[in-house]
């Protein structure tokens, strides 16, 4: 039903999120799987069958999949939202979704807020206020939009604490007299009366355009930009030996040197080299770690536990978690 009006928007409509497969826990064939894309999509648009398949007729680009994905197996291109976040916060203008009725940039609905922006809109010390319509009757979202949101909240909080400038942050729904009745869409519209409604209703939505493929060849490229721009934009910085709500592996004795670890990691944070000399590593790169807990849930022995112990400076190098001497 939405097909004619996703070609009506052009690229401002229905842009499905960039899906990478190697980061995905179902790909990766982790003990216990993954279906929180699935279970946050109010649409029934994702399907779970050896990965993650999306049907582009039912995404209404909500983003509630990609704010719910652990491991950046879906994403959105982040720039076009931290850099509302910064605009608005520097003219004192709420964070709005289409719904709202609220006039000026809009995103399609503040599923697409992640913790990277609540984390910048505090290293940028500007408030921030999350303005929603209706979502008990929104088309576009779900009705548990808010409570997503105040999650998201809570998480980047705990990472703002340690710089000791938490976000001004405030979730609210519009109130009488910041809404433009025109702007507004009601579930009736969106999938019956948006085709003739669409071009006013976006008109200040957020431009975007679908992101590059991952270059699963290049390291960097694996690690999730949702967690690059959590570490970056984490100011002030936290002092170098300040433990950080960053949860990462540690492993404690009885690893039977097996390579299942490294093998679940959707994102390559746990390097597994076994040198010339015989000696096996393990070392972790803790900026591409997303704390999904795939290596500690897959462990067969269970050595492997996540851990709130990493500082600031062990971003800067790969951390040792383990090394045996395996052949003479």
């Amino acid at each position: 039903m939405l097909e004619g009006v996703l070609a009506l928007l052009g690229e401002y409509g229905n842009i499905l999120p960039r899906y990478t497969g190697p980061r995905c826990l179902v790909e990766r064939q982790v003990v216990g799987g993954c279906d929180l894309c699935a279970v946050s999509c109010p649409h029934e648009a994702v399907e779970i069958m050896g990965g993650v398949s999306i049907d582009p007729e039912r995404c209404t680009g909500c983003g509630l999949c990609v704010q719910s994905c652990p491991t950046g197996a879906l994403e959105y291109d982040l720039l076009p939202v931290l850099n509302m976040v910064r605009q608005q916060g520097e003219q004192s203008l709420p964070v709005a979704c289409a719904q709202s009725g609220v006039g000026g940039e809009v995103l399609p609905c503040l599923g697409r807020v992640t913790v990277s922006a609540v984390v910048a809109a505090g290293g940028w010390d500007m408030p921030l206020t999350l303005l929603h319509g209706e979502c008990h009757t929104c088309a576009v979202g779900g009705p548990d939009v808010p409570e997503r949101l105040q999650s998201v909240v809570d998480s980047a909080q705990a990472l703002r604490k340690v710089t000791g400038r938490p976000t001004r942050v405030n979730i609210r729904g519009a109130e009488a007299g910041e809404t433009q009745a025109h702007h507004r869409v009601s579930r009736r519209g969106l999938f019956g009366a948006l085709a003739r409604q669409a071009r006013e209703v976006v008109a200040h939505t957020i431009p975007e355009s679908p992101l590059p493929f991952v270059d699963w060849s290049i390291p960097e490229e694996r690690r999730p930009a949702e967690w690059l721009w959590r570490k970056k934009a984490l100011r002030p910085a936290p002092a170098p030996t300040q433990p950080l709500p960053w949860p990462a592996p540690r492993i404690a004795p009885g690893c039977i040197d097996c390579p299942v670890c490294a093998n679940v990691c959707p994102t390559s944070a746990i390097i597994r080299e076994l040198d010339v000399s015989g000696t096996l590593t393990l070392h972790l790169d803790l900026q591409a770690c997303t704390s999904c807990g795939a290596c500690a849930r897959s462990c067969p022995p269970q050595v492997i536990s996540l851990e709130s112990d990493f500082t600031e400076q062990d971003f800067g190098a790969p951390v040792l978690l383990y090394t045996k001497k395996v052949q003479e």
